[in-house]
C-alpha cells in the first residue's frame, strides 16, 4: 500500500503541475512567458511538418514523443483539438503488434512502446485502456529475470534492453519504467523490485553496487560495466536516467542511491555540455530531456553545487533551449548527429516536453 501512494504521488508530480513541499522559487515569470512561446514555436514546427499519416519520421517513437510534447504542453492540446492530435494516435494505433507491442520494427519495441503508452496515457481517453494493458505485459515480458535463466546475482537482472538485443541497459529500463508509471501499472508487480536491482548495479555507487567495477562517485553509466563514452565513468545523460529510474521504481528522496544520483548532478551541474560525454556534444538533447524529466519528478527549483553556488534548474533549462532554438521552431544537434540527434523532428520534441516539465 505505501509503494502504492508512493507512485500515485509521484506521477502526480511529473505529469500535472503539483509538486512536492516545494518552498523556493519556480521559473521567472518572464522567462515563463518566453518558454511558453519557445513550446508553440516547437509545437508549430511539428505541426506543419506532420506527415500525412500523422506521423513524425514514419516513425513511432518519434510520433508518440510529438504527441506527447502536445498534450502536455500549458496548451493543454487534446482529441478535441483536431487531426493534428488524432492522426498520431491512429498512427501509433494502427503498429500494434500481435504480442502486445507498439512498434513499426523489431530493433526498437521497448523503446517504441514505452513511449507510447506515455503517450496514450496523457491523452486521457479510457478507449485506450486495453492497448495500454497489452502494453504494460509486453514490457513487463520483457525484463530479465528467472524465466530467461538469470539469477538475481547476475548483472542483467531486472534489467530490459531494445527488445530485439539481449543486453539490457539504463536508457531503455528507464523508458519501460516511465511507460509503466504513466500507465499505472500495477505498484505491488515485481517489475518494480528487480528493476530497482538492476538500476542500482548501473550506478557508480559501491555501497549499493555489487560490482566490481563499480566506482563510488553517485552517477550512472549506460549498462553494467559499459560506457559509450569512458570506460565506466559517470555521465549526464544516464545519471539524470539513473535518478528517474529510481523514483519511478519506487525509491524515495531518502533513499541514498537517490541522493547519491541528485548529489552527481549538482556537483557536475552544467548546461554547456552532456557533462562525461565524449566532446561534451554527443546525447546532449537526450541529456537535456531527462535532465528536466528527472529534476521535475525529484521536486524543487533550486540545486546548490558543491561550490555553495545556487542553480534555478528550471531557468536554466529554459534559457538554454531558448538560445538554441532555429528560427523556424526546431531544434538539432548539428555537431553530433549519433543517436539521432541530427533529426529535428525527434529533437524538437525531446526540447518541448524538457520545456513542459520546467514549466510544470
Amino acid at each position: 500500500m505505501k509503494k502504492a501512494l508512493l507512485h500515485a504521488l509521484l506521477w502526480c508530480v511529473f505529469i500535472t503541475n503539483a509538486a512536492f513541499a516545494n518552498d523556493d522559487p519556480s521559473m521567472d515569470p518572464a522567462l515563463r512567458e518566453k518558454a511558453q512561446r519557445a513550446v508553440d514555436g516547437g509545437l508549430h514546427y511539428l505541426r506543419i511538418n506532420q506527415a500525412d499519416n500523422g506521423s513524425w519520421s514514419d516513425s513511432v517513437g518519434i510520433t508518440a514523443l510529438g504527441l506527447r510534447a502536445f498534450l502536455q504542453s500549458h496548451r493543454n492540446y487534446g482529441e478535441r483539438d483536431g487531426a493534428f492530435i488524432t492522426r498520431p494516435i491512429e498512427f501509433l494505433l494502427a503498429h500494434i503488434n500481435d504480442d502486445g507491442s507498439i512498434s513499426e520494427t523489431n530493433q526498437n519495441r521497448n523503446y517504441n512502446t514505452a513511449v507510447s503508452l506515455t503517450a496514450l496515457a496523457a491523452t486521457g481517453n479510457d478507449e485506450y485502456a486495453d492497448v495500454i494493458k497489452d502494453g504494460q505485459n509486453f514490457l513487463l515480458k520483457l525484463q530479465i529475470d528467472e524465466d530467461d535463466g538469470y539469477e538475481n546475482d547476475h548483472a542483467y537482472y531486472g534489467g530490459i534492453g531494445y527488445g530485439g538485443d539481449e543486453r539490457p541497459d539504463l536508457s531503455n529500463i528507464h523508458m519501460a519504467l516511465e511507460g509503466l508509471q504513466a500507465t499505472s501499472a500495477d505498484p505491488d508487480d515485481p517489475v518494480w523490485d528487480k528493476a530497482l536491482r538492476f538500476v542500482s548495479r548501473v550506478q557508480n555507487r559501491s555501497e549499493s553496487n555489487d560490482q566490481e567495477w563499480a566506482a563510488n562517485d553517485g552517477g550512472f553509466t549506460y549498462m553494467p560495466g559499459y560506457s559509450p563514452h569512458k570506460g565506466t565513468a559517470s555521465y549526464g545523460g544516464m545519471t539524470a536516467a539513473g535518478l528517474l529510474s529510481l523514483l519511478f521504481a519506487g525509491a524515495d528522496q531518502d533513499d541514498p542511491r537517490v541522493q547519491a544520483a541528485y548529489d552527481w548532478i549538482r556537483n557536475n551541474y552544467t548546461l554547456e555540455e552532456n557533462p562525461g560525454a565524449t566532446d561534451g556534444v554527443q546525447g546532449l538533447y537526450y541529456y537535456y530531456n531527462v535532465f528536466a524529466k528527472s529534476l521535475s519528478a525529484y521536486g524543487g527549483s533550486v540545486l546548490v553545487d558543491d561550490e555553495g553556488d545556487e542553480h534555478n534548474w528550471r531557468n536554466d533549462i529554459a534559457a538554454k533551449l531558448i538560445s538554441l532554438q532555429s528560427e523556424d521552431g526546431s531544434w538539432v544537434n548539428p555537431e553530433s548527429p549519433r543517436w539521432w540527434e541530427g533529426n529535428p523532428q525527434l529533437v524538437t520534441a525531446w526540447s518541448v516536453i524538457a520545456l513542459n516539465a520546467a514549466l510544470n
